[in-house]
């Protein structure tokens, strides 16, 4: 008996390498797949036209929503339309803004602090967020580009209406909303003052309380 068990495990050996392949070569073959795969998607990629490759490409992204120039109607009654809003950081950077900048604001001028802040952050010579636009020289005291965040009182929220109010203007500026009400204005002061720097500007309107300014900064020439 033990001659032919003996006889039984030799032929199984031999014949097992040809019959159940190794994970070496199970490997080499699902690579060899997948590379013949491969090219044969490459050839047909190359059949086809530009043109049709073009209109399958994704567009570049833009740093802009994709519902820029979104036309909003910045009113009371649209204001009580508009779900509870929320977001992440640069949404609650520009809520806050509204809220102590502009709270006692309408609704349109709530919105054209927004457009400022918003522009400022598209203009090279700012920060690219809108948390740091606003936070821009917060630290030292009336140093800031927004009193509120370094005329050394706490940020308290305790109006919940007036926050909810602003939350849905910042949520509507972020999502694209036009910006059509400052003519592209990168300032504002209060009515009640009459800072030395807005002589120097271009006015470009008055909403509410403040009056906006663009600023039209010159290239510096070499050697100037």
């Amino acid at each position: 008996m033990r001659p032919v068990l003996w006889f039984v495990v030799a032929a199984c050996a031999a014949i097992w390498p040809a019959t159940l392949p190794t994970a070496a070569s199970a490997e080499a073959n699902a690579s060899a797949q997948a590379k013949k795969l491969l090219a044969a998607e490459r050839a047909g990629m190359n059949r086809v036209p530009e043109k049709t490759m073009q209109s399958l490409r994704a567009p570049k992204t833009s740093l802009r929503p994709r519902a820029a120039g979104l036309r909003v109607s910045f009113s009371r009654d649209w204001l009580n339309r508009q779900p509870i809003a929320s977001g992440g950081a640069q949404w609650r950077c520009l809520a806050e803004a509204l809220y102590f900048e502009a709270r006692g604001e309408s609704v349109k001028g709530q919105a054209a602090v927004a457009e400022v802040i918003l522009n400022r952050v598209d203009h090279p010579r700012f920060p690219g967020t809108v948390c740091g636009v606003i936070n821009q020289g917060t630290g030292k005291r009336y140093a800031c580009q927004f009193t509120y965040t370094c005329d050394g009182r706490p940020e308290t929220i305790n109006e919940p209406k007036a926050w909810a109010n602003v939350g849905k203007v910042a949520r509507a500026m972020l999502d694209g909303a036009k910006r059509n009400l400052t003519g592209g204005a990168t300032h504002y002061h209060t009515t009640a003052v009459r800072p030395s720097w807005a002589r120097k500007y271009t006015h470009t309107t008055t909403v509410g309380v403040h009056r906006f300014y663009r600023h039209v900064w010159r290239v510096s020439q070499a050697g100037g």
